[in-house]
C-alpha cells in the first residue's frame, strides 16, 4: 500500500512472481480531482495480471465515498485492464481520491502512468490527509450527499450552519436564524448534517444530526475517537445547504463524543 499526493509519472516493475494485490492510494487537495493516464502496460492477462482504477478509495472491502453518496453507479466506478495494449482513455475520479490496484505476478512485468490534479469548482466528497484545517461542505442546491472524511481521530467544531430550515433555496438577505436544531433525521427533516465516526469507511456511528441556520454556533464541538471521522451533509435539493467546520487534533482533556473499540 502506497499513498501518493503529487502529480507526476509513476512506474512499477515486478521483481517477484508474487500474486499479491497491491494499491496506490492517490489523494489530491480537497478542491481537486484525480486524472490518471496509463502510457505503458505490460501485464499479461494469461498470468493472472490485472490493473484496476477505482473512483474513490477502498479499504478492507469498504468504499469512500459510499454507494449512497457517490454520483456514479457502483459498476461505473471501476475500470480494469490487462495485456500489453496502451489505453488512450484518461481515467477520472469524482472527488480528490482515487485508487490504483494491481496484481503483477510475473517478474519483469509492469506498467507506468501519469497522475494529474484538476481543479474542481464544486467539491462534494472530500478525503482529508491533513488536520487543523477549516472546510465548508456545500450541496450547490442539488439533491446530493456530501462528506468530509478523515482517516484519524479528530475534534470537529461547527463554525457556521446553514442547512434546511431557515435556509431557503433562493438566497435572501433576510434568512432567519433558527439556531442549531438537533436530531434532525429523527424529526423527519430531509436536510441535515451528521457527525460521527467508525473503524472503517462504511461502518459509521453518528453522534448527532443537526440542521437550521446558525452563523455563530456555541459549543458545537464533537470529539471522535475512532480510526475514521466523518462529517456528512445530506441534502434533498430543496435548499442551498452549507456547513463550515474546523478539524483539529483531539484535545486530551476533552470528553469524547464517540469512542470506537479497538
Amino acid at each position: 500500500m502506497t499513498v501518493w499526493s503529487e502529480e507526476g509519472h509513476l512506474y512499477y516493475k515486478s521483481t517477484t512472481n508474487d500474486p499479491t494485490v497491491c494499491g496506490i492510494y492517490i489523494v489530491a487537495k480537497p478542491e481537486q480531482t484525480v486524472h490518471v493516464y496509463f502510457d505503458y502496460v505490460d501485464v499479461p492477462c494469461n498470468t493472472g495480471g490485472l490493473i484496476a482504477f477505482v473512483d474513490g478509495w477502498e479499504l478492507n472491502g469498504q468504499l469512500f465515498p459510499n454507494e449512497q453518496d457517490h454520483p456514479k453507479e457502483m459498476n461505473d466506478r471501476f475500470f480494469e485492464m490487462c495485456g500489453t495494449k496502451k489505453h488512450k482513455q484518461i481515467l477520472k475520479s469524482s472527488q480528490n481520491a482515487a485508487l490504483i490496484q494491481y496484481r503483477v505476478p510475473r517478474r519483469g512485468n509492469g506498467f507506468s502512468f501519469y497522475v494529474s490534479f484538476i481543479d474542481n469548482p464544486t467539491p462534494c466528497n472530500i478525503l482529508l490527509a491533513d488536520i487543523a484545517e477549516v472546510y465548508t461542505l456545500r450541496n450547490y442546491g442539488k439533491p446530493v450527499n456530501c462528506s468530509l472524511t478523515m482517516l484519524y481521530p479528530a475534534q470537529v467544531k461547527i463554525l457556521a450552519l446553514g442547512v434546511g430550515l431557515g435556509h431557503e433555496q433562493k438566497r435572501t438577505l433576510t434568512e432567519r436564524e433558527t439556531g442549531t436544531i438537533h436530531k434532525c433525521d429523527k424529526r423527519g427533516l430531509p436536510d441535515f448534517v451528521q457527525v460521527g465516526g467508525g473503524d472503517g469507511l462504511a461502518q459509521l456511528s453518528m453522534v448527532d444530526s443537526i440542521c437550521g441556520t446558525n452563523s455563530e454556533p456555541e459549543n458545537a464541538v464533537e470529539t471522535i475517537m475512532c480510526g475514521v471521522t466523518t462529517v456528512r451533509l445530506v441534502s434533498s435539493g430543496q435548499f442551498h445547504n452549507a456547513v463550515t467546520v474546523a478539524v483539529t487534533t483531539p484535545d486530551v482533556e476533552a470528553t469524547p463524543s464517540l469512542v470506537c473499540e479497538p
